[in-house]
């Protein structure tokens, strides 16, 4: 059994979680345990003993230990790569991109260590000094998803530490195995007890806990929307800070000018990579009426050469969806869009391998309008829509006609076009001649409306959650 991690000891519980492969159901990873409240508790009182001494502690030491984490996810790059594909679905290139991009976080966040900033400032008082400065919230608790179980615990974690926070981990139930890598890795790192602790288990258990607990002072937050209003909820009731990434309905608008080889490129990876299951990913193709045609034809045709497989076998292009839950809500949102009166290319039905998993033929739907169902709620699988555009400004406001705004995307040759998207499009990142996802490790994450709340992730941004502002005056 894989235990949790409180008070710099790996704790067992009463109750486990089977992890099982969604390339291959058959196949089960290990056991992993599930925390009760009493446990959470424990991780909560170990992580605010800890706080005190590791916020004023060596800050060498501190960049120290989050270097030794990034060189041994770098190094094992390869293994937890394999891992994370097992466990998650996505293909094991992209599993193994996953793990390189979280060594390289924890290595960015160590540089971070010593580069935090203040401002000394004069006063319009006569012999008084006016100093502003940045101190750590306190115990930081972090509740991630399941479609990034390395990175995004990662981009939480390391800012977290950096700034001399201490944390309680709660990584998403379907993904135990690569959250329990981390934290193994973590555990033998240097750094002092208590300040870092992984609760595995249910959110309604170990989640709630967390929200709930005024000795966590602040939240950070990525999942669905539903669970997200939740979050804010429980933490507005007792002030603690918060910061909620959620869902995107993210628009990749392309013009007639561009270059359809690039464009089709860009869908297919925007789409329908990591088996559709991302909050960047483009599941709305807003197209220009002189290219729609040409398009949707080279998308059904590059769609048909994609294979859909075993996320670890050499040449598989998209992995397994998640589980069947999500399979499900997949099938019942191509049932949708088929009910709405969109057309069907190509895809979307349920495919049969060597090993029973949750494996889907990625859908393409064309003539859908802003109206249905299919183009206004995110569906978090591969499958994606296209619609038609008059003209440009028609585009740009049938790509903010939406209530997300995580990423929005556009094809063009036209720099014109493009300058005045990235002005006006309603969305926290642009992305032009650029898939809709991938984002970098240092430049800040988030977005708007019903996408995100509160300051962003990444870079040097995240210091805007992991710390909160001092203001000092000293006469002299």
């Amino acid at each position: 059994m894989n235990k949790n991690f409180i008070n710099g000891e790996f704790v067992a519980s009463e109750q486990l979680s089977y992890n099982i492969n969604p390339s291959n159901t058959g196949d089960v990873i290990g056991e992993y345990a599930q925390a009760d409240g009493a446990q959470v508790s424990l991780a909560i009182a170990a992580a605010t003993d800890a706080s005190r001494s590791w916020a004023h502690g060596n800050l060498q030491a501190r960049a120290d230990a989050l270097d030794t984490i990034g060189s041994e996810l770098l190094a094992r790059k390869a293994v937890l790569g394999e891992l994370l594909a097992r466990e998650e679905g996505k293909t094991l290139v992209e599993a193994v991109g996953e793990v390189a991009r979280a060594g390289y976080i924890f290595k960015f966040f160590a540089g971070e260590v010593m580069r935090q900033r203040g401002d000394r400032l004069p006063s319009p008082r006569q012999n008084v000094d006016v100093e502003v400065m940045r101190e750590p919230v306190g115990v930081v608790g972090i509740i991630t998803p399941w479609n990034f179980p390395v990175a995004i615990p990662a981009w939480k974690i390391a800012p977290a530490l950096a700034y001399g926070n201490t944390v309680v981990f709660k990584p998403a139930d379907l993904v135990p195995g690569s959250a329990w890598a981390l934290a193994e890795i973590i555990s033998r790192a240097g750094l002092p007890d208590g300040v870092f602790n992984l609760v595995m288990g249910r959110g309604s258990v170990v989640g709630q806990a967390m929200l709930d607990d005024r000795r966590v002072h602040a939240i950070s937050f990525t999942g669905s929307v539903a669970t997200g209003q939740r979050v804010m909820r429980a933490t507005s009731e007792r002030f603690a800070k918060v910061q909620i990434e959620m869902g995107g309905k993210n628009p990749l608008v392309i013009l007639d000018d561009a270059d359809l080889d690039m464009a089709v490129n860009n869908a297919i990876q925007s789409a329908y990579y990591s088996t559709g299951q991302r909050c960047t990913a483009s599941s709305r193709f807003i197209v220009q009426k002189g290219i729609y045609n040409k398009f949707v034809e080279r998308m059904a045709d590059r769609l048909q050469t994609l294979r859909v497989d075993d996320a670890r076998l050499p040449g598989t292009d998209i992995g397994p969806v998640v589980d069947q839950s999500q399979l499900d809500q997949d099938l019942r949102y191509i049932e949708i869009g088929r009910s709405e009166g969109a057309r069907l290319v190509c895809g979307g039905e349920r495919l049969a391998r060597a090993t029973p998993g949750f494996f889907l033929a990625p859908a393409l739907f064309a003539d859908a309008h802003n109206d249905m169902r299919l183009a206004r709620e995110e569906i978090f699988g591969p499958v994606a829509c296209v619609i038609p555009a008059d003209s440009y400004e028609d585009a740009l406001a049938l790509a903010n006609d939406t209530e997300f705004g995580l990423t929005s995307g556009i094809c063009t040759t036209s720099l014109k076009h493009a300058t005045h998207f990235r002005r006006h499009a309603q969305a926290g990142m642009v992305m032009v001649n650029v898939p809709t996802a991938g984002v970098d490790y240092h430049v800040p994450f988030g977005g708007r409306k019903g996408s995100s709340y509160g300051p962003r992730e990444q870079g040097t941004y995240a210091a805007e959650f992991f710390t909160t502002v001092k203001t000092s005056y000293t006469f002299s």
